[in-house]
């Protein structure tokens, strides 16, 4: 964190400053600023949160064991360290970064790049990390830290030395984007995708597309919206902004585009198409989904002025988007299993599956093991039924449904007609394991799609020979 004085934090946070006998006002602290009392470190401050489940002020002595220098509580505690008491623990942290942002922005040459999107967001900020990362100090969060505890913990990293900030912005409802924005303002404005991702949270598609627009409605003139051109709830945005727009996609208006691409079990190549010139791209990502997402990183860099070739390197080498998306595991040889568990919606198994029919048209045996993509609401059935046809219709060879509420996957699949492959409903996870534990075979490309809360993500670590 930028070194700030106590008086300072305080003031930021609107918070009572109880200090020990050896500081004043003026003490320094510039440590990492956490949340897990596990993470604390020498000088660490810990933000002591109470949660739905536990509350940190019980580990808060753990975080004062492990290092920390500073505690920013709720409730005035009886430990031997300096401690701000706050009314709100949530809105202190917003406060803080807020603060440490504007702090920085003034005494260096800070950018600020927030991303938003119903799928595609982490990627992105992969992908945009490695390009900045040569460029100049880049902080970005770890995983997915895109909500309103993790995105301030996010910008509590950066320094007077950072060059570039990323924000991944993700919300469940109106208003906790808009949040976000207004304590990191960005300089430039990413917006993916408008899908059925969370759909079921934020009350409708409409619901979600003004939520998702709330990262560039507030953008001042001399700021700029990144926008998908091929999706037309994200293009209508452009009508929302002061903001000068720059256009990603497949679509030949694009300033950025991508044109001939190919998905193969080794990556995805595609040709980039800017200003009158043509670059190829061989990225070691998984999957013609993340196309979008490397344009749109890339429209970032040429926004900011970089060299694109020198771009292109820079994603070339990341080797996968993030643990349990679209990761490539081999447990041995001729047999590959994408383990793309972490979460699903609607979009992301599409795309997952076409994938997986790609790199299967060489005539290796594709198998689809689904489960339940979550948060869908009044459209689970339908989006569930839409897969399960969608797997005859790419004429995916096995399918294998993991629990009750991915049925609808299976149901589809036996009602679509002809249809040489097989559909298959278990009910665990460790049932689909023992179904494919003695079936792989070289040749065999098995993917694993499911939301998080269905726990595929661990059967494809055991089909992949992660885990025992």
């Amino acid at each position: 964190m930028l070194a700030l004085r106590l008086a300072d934090i305080a003031a930021a946070c609107a918070g009572e400053l109880v200090l020990t006998d050896a500081s004043t006002p003026d003490t320094v602290v510039d440590g990492t600023v956490t949340t897990d009392s596990r993470l604390a470190s020498s000088g660490s401050v810990f933000f002591a949160m109470r949660g739905e489940v536990t509350d940190g002020h019980l580990f808060a002595e753990t975080a004062v064991d492990n290092g920390a220098a500073l505690l920013i509580v709720e409730r005035r505690l009886e430990l031997p360290v300096d401690q701000i008491v706050v009314a709100d623990g949530v809105r202190a942290l917003a406060a803080l970064a807020s603060e440490v942002v504007a702090r920085v922005r003034e005494c260096g040459d800070l950018t600020v790049v927030g991303i938003t999107g119903s799928n595609g967001k982490t990627t992105t900020k992969n992908l945009l990390r490695a390009i900045l990362g040569g460029v100049g100090p880049t902080v970005a969060p770890e995983g997915s830290f895109n909500n309103h505890i993790g995105a301030p913990l996010s910008m509590l990293a950066i320094n007077e030395g950072t060059r570039y900030l990323l924000v991944e912005m993700g919300a469940s409802g109106e208003g906790h984007i808009k949040r976000l924005v207004d304590i990191a303002m960005p300089d430039i404005s990413v917006v993916l995708k408008v899908g059925l991702a969370h759909a079921g949270e934020f009350g409708g598609i409409d619901a979600t597309q003004r939520a998702k627009s709330e990262i560039v409605t507030s953008l001042p003139a001399s700021a700029v919206a990144v926008l998908n051109a091929d999706d037309d709830r994200v293009a209508a945005m452009a009508g929302q902004t002061a903001a000068r727009v720059a256009w990603f996609g497949l679509d030949e208006s694009a300033d950025v585009r991508a044109d001939d691409i190919e998905a193969t079990a080794t990556g995805t190549t595609f040709t980039l198409l800017a200003d009158g010139s043509a670059w190829p791209v061989r990225m070691r990502i998984l999957g013609e989904h993340h196309v979008m997402n490397a344009i749109a990183a890339l429209s970032v860099a040429r926004e900011l002025g970089l060299d694109l070739a020198a771009a292109i390197v820079a994603i070339e080498a990341v080797a996968r988007a993030e643990r349990w998306r679209m990761e490539v595991l081999e447990p041995a040889p001729g047999i590959t299993v994408i383990n793309d568990a972490y979460n699903a919606s609607p979009d992301s198994t599409a795309a997952a599956l076409k994938t997986l029919a790609q790199i299967s048209r060489s005539g290796r045996r594709s198998i689809a093991v689904l489960g339940e993509m979550a948060e869908l609401g009044d459209y689970a059935n339908e989006e569930h039924d839409r897969i399960g046809r969608l797997v005859v219709r790419l004429n995916i060879a096995q399918l294998i449904v993991v629990g009750h509420g991915a049925r609808h996957i299976h149901n589809a699949a036996g009602l679509e007609g002809s249809w040489d492959g097989e559909s298959v409903l278990v009910g665990t996870p460790e049932e689909a394991f023992g179904l494919l534990r003695d079936e792989l075979r070289d040749g065999d490309v098995v993917l694993v799609k499911s939301s998080k809360s269905a726990g595929l993500r661990f059967l494809g670590d055991r089909l992949g020979g992660v885990i025992a």
